[in-house]
């Protein structure tokens, strides 16, 4: 805990990795560090007066480990007064951009309290929620990644194995590339996520044709127009898959025109 000063950066500026940001004033460690030299400028002086009387014979060798093991213990306490006194002068851990900044100067700096935050300039990963339904894929895959601008790839380094028992979905997190630094965090994104592969019958778009909530096709059969009703599933590569209705190797009417009736006499065009 300490009072906040130097917090002078600003929201937006760039920042080096290890460039000082603020200063927590925290004067009990100053003293703290004091005290701790002086105890081992003591120890040193102690320590070295005993063993050159130990040359002389004039003291006991032990008496020259006693002061030899509180030389170690006050160096140790300079250490840690040290390393507790670095802990106030608070740099940057990383390059990036200043995004949050939650205290002023004067403020008091209390245990566990939010300082400011950095957003890394690189090194970007989206976070996905997958529908347990889904299949795994190994860490490592290429995982196609739609952002806000532009569609890429992203890595998947990691997958829960776990759902979430309420939503049913497990958390994935894919790293983006390096050309992905024109977006930031908290921004959009949706993955495609690969479900693996069936096959499947698909027709072009203008064979379909929809009367109310009827999907139809005209199939050639023996020279005659038959006509089927479909059942599609979606789209892909720019084809209909058809989910019922067909069989694979039908010949199938493209663009059908009103006038086309169920058995009428066809002639097929190469």
């Amino acid at each position: 805990m300490g009072t906040i000063i130097g917090a002078d950066f600003t929201l937006g500026r760039r920042v080096a990795a290890g460039e000082p940001l603020l200063t927590i004033n925290a004067a009990e460690l100053n003293a703290r560090l004091e005290q701790a030299q002086a105890v081992l400028s003591q120890a040193v002086r102690d320590h070295e007066r005993e063993a050159g009387l130990l040359t002389k014979g004039v003291v006991t060798s032990e008496s020259v480990r006693a002061l030899a093991d509180h030389r170690s213990g006050a160096e140790a306490a300079v250490q840690e007064a040290e390393v507790l006194l670095s802990y106030t002068r608070v740099t940057s851990p990383f390059q990036g951009i200043i995004t949050r900044k939650y205290i002023q100067n004067g403020d008091l700096a209390t245990l566990g309290e939010a300082l400011f935050a950095i957003e890394a300039e690189c090194g970007l990963r989206a976070e996905v929620e997958v529908p347990a339904s889904l299949p795994d894929i190994v860490i490592g895959t290429s995982v196609s990644v739609q952002l806000s601008a532009f569609t890429t790839n992203g890595t998947l380094t990691e997958f829960s194995p776990a759902a979430d028992p309420i939503s049913r979905t497990r958390l994935a997190k894919l790293s983006l590339p390096t050309d992905a630094s024109n977006t930031g965090s908290g921004d959009f994104v949706r993955v495609l996520w690969p479900a693996g592969e069936s096959a499947a019958i698909t027709v072009p778009i203008d064979a379909v044709c929809n009367v109310g909530q009827m999907e139809r096709v005209y199939v050639v059969t023996a020279g005659r127009a038959q006509l089927r009703l479909v059942k599609t599933s979606g789209i892909t590569s720019g084809r209909l898959i058809v989910a019922a209705g067909l069989e694979a190797g039908e010949t199938v009417i493209l663009a059908s025109p009103a006038s086309l009736k169920d058995g009428q006499v066809v002639e097929i065009q190469p």
